[in-house]
């Protein structure tokens, strides 16, 4: 596994990091604590350190399988965690005080005595970033959390954050099909020394090919509601993955390999979710693959964005 630093930090990541949202219940169907934790030792073994998890993630049961998988093996794993969001996603929460809330509840079920990258989930609307950073950067000193992060933050509120307290990592989704942050957002985080933390790299599985139709879906899967999944879109979407798939074979790699890629290419940390090692094991590969200027001009070509929306409302 090749690593690099991580911004505005004394940290040294792996490339590839790993999502853990699909780990917990009501998000991506079925789950099993015993395969995760399992999983996560795995990617240990494989040298992805970078570990991501939130306190809304399964209201709480993220952090604390996180804290299960690293019994004995604190000192391998670089933990990011995130605040903001209550239980059921049910309010934004950005408050100097919920900030130190939050904190100590995130440390209290993971068991750890800091957390490595706490990141403010979404930005909240109603208090200015500078309050909410300003109390984060409280925790810093307070030694429980040694660096800090926002996740899907404007270029206007990163500034704003960044002046208050050097932000490490932003983390927004990014992929060949979500590429809403070229325009603004990549360009600021490079020049502020900012790490890019993407996620749903692989557009939540899509990009795998492991979906072929609706009905593949369990009944708590998340996914439904999503538009690039719903109606002629999903069709669309698996008509591209199809062509996508005959570029994959030229370069002798699975499409999720070649999407990881392709995140790479860009200057992108790329934490592909799964909740299996099978998975696991082939995402991690993809930091083998090279990708010349050709091969990102053929993928662009086939594959310039998805046919529907991230979330309701977004087209």
């Amino acid at each position: 596994m090749k690593t690099q630093k991580l911004g505005n930090s004394d940290l040294v990541v792996s490339s590839i990091g790993l999502g853990m949202m699909g780990m917990s219940p009501g998000i991506y169907g079925t789950i099993d604590d015993e395969e995760s934790i399992k999983t996560v030792h795995r990617a240990l073994e494989l040298g992805i350190t970078l570990l991501d998890t939130a306190d809304t993630y399964g209201n709480g049961h993220n952090e604390e399988l996180l804290g299960k998988a690293l019994k004995g093996k604190r000192e391998q794993a670089v933990v990011a965690t995130k605040f903001t969001f209550g239980p059921n996603w049910e309010f934004i929460g950005g408050h100097p005080d919920y900030v130190k809330k939050a904190i100590d509840e995130s440390l209290r079920r993971t068991g750890l005595d800091y957390i490595d990258l706490y990141y403010q989930h979404r930005v909240d609307p109603k208090v200015p970033i500078e309050d909410t950073v300003g109390a984060m950067a409280d925790l810093v000193k307070a030694g429980k959390v040694r660096y800090l992060g926002l996740s899907e933050a404007d270029a206007s509120n990163i500034r704003r954050a960044h002046a208050v307290h050097p932000i490490s990592a932003l983390q927004t989704e990014y992929s060949l099909w979500s590429r809403d942050v070229e325009a603004e957002i990549l360009p600021v985080v490079k020049e502020l020394g900012i790490t890019f933390v993407a996620y749903s790299p692989l557009s939540r599985g899509f990009i795998t090919g492991e979906l072929r139709k609706f009905e593949d879906f369990k009944a708590d899967d998340m996914r439904q509601i999503l538009p690039r999944f719903q109606g002629e879109n999903f069709q669309k979407n698996v008509d591209v993955v199809d062509k996508l798939a005959e570029i994959a074979k030229e370069k002798n790699c699975s499409v999720a390999q070649l999407a990881l890629a392709w995140t790479i290419a860009k200057g992108a940390l790329p934490i592909p979710g799964t909740k299996r090692r099978t998975y696991l094991e082939e995402n991690a590969g993809a930091i083998n693959i090279e990708l010349s200027h050709e091969d990102l001009a053929s993928i662009d070509a086939v594959s310039p964005k998805a046919f529907g929306g991230r979330y309701p409302g977004m087209e």
